[in-house]
């Protein structure tokens, strides 16, 4: 079974940075678009950026001009690079691969980022 392994997570004060990785414990047959998403206490887990199997990157309002999404399929890895971080970002991040084939999506088991303000 693919497991998602996530890390960069931590605490940063504001304005920092912090590069957050998920990587694919092995190769995703017909893989598709990758993603971050976020859930802070108490919140719904939200969408924060996904980016489609060509490199086209989406990105929330709340983080666009300051997050940037990459990934290597090579590697079947998925990157988010976080500048300018704000107290506001603070949340347990995830990131998301989709697939064509059965299971169609998997999780990774969540990374925690807290920004201090």
């Amino acid at each position: 079974q693919v497991q998602l392994v996530e890390s960069g997570g931590g605490l940063v004060q504001a304005g920092g940075s912090l590069r957050l990785s998920c990587a694919a414990s092995r190769s995703i047959f017909s893989i598709g678009a990758m993603g971050w998403y976020r859930q802070a206490p108490g919140k719904q887990r939200d969408v924060v950026a996904t980016i489609t199997s060509t490199g086209t990157g989406n990105y929330a309002a709340s983080v666009k001009d300051r997050f940037t999404i990459s990934r290597d399929n090579a590697k079947n890895t998925v990157y988010l690079q976080m500048n300018s971080l704000k107290p506001e970002d603070t949340a347990v991040y995830y990131c998301n691969v989709r697939a064509m084939a059965y299971p169609y999506q998997y999780w990774g088991q969540g990374t925690q980022v807290t920004v201090s303000s």
